[in-house]
């Protein structure tokens, strides 16, 4: 976050809420649901696009009207939101890639290597 952003919350911004991850959501308009104000996020940490869940970015983006601030998946198989994990020790990586964590030597090869 840099001084101006920091001005024109202190400012123009009023609190809508926050998230799991610490993330802080503002609106410049006292009426969360107006169209036309603006909406950003201080993020909490490390400034990472991926670290906003999706009920927030639909806010942020004004797909949705009203903050998702008592937000609870509608169903049983939604999933709790991860950031991206790329370049990371938590990244995932398949059992053949040679940064795998679980290596395994029974797998064949799909191709053989050409011989001149």
């Amino acid at each position: 976050m840099n001084l101006g952003t920091k001005i024109y919350t202190w400012i123009s911004g009023k609190f809508v809420g926050d998230d799991e991850f610490g993330n802080k959501y503002y609106c410049s308009s006292k009426n969360f649901e107006d169209f036309k104000a603006k909406r950003w996020v201080i993020y909490n940490g490390e400034i990472e696009a991926s670290k906003i869940p999706p009920h927030w970015h639909a806010w942020l983006h004004k797909s949705i009207d009203a903050p998702p601030i008592h937000y609870k998946h509608q169903y049983e198989w939604q999933k709790n939101h991860k950031s991206n994990m790329t370049g990371t020790p938590k990244a995932y990586h398949p059992k053949s890639n040679a940064q795998s964590k679980t290596k395994n030597s029974s797998i064949k090869k799909e191709y053989e290597t050409w011989n001149p």
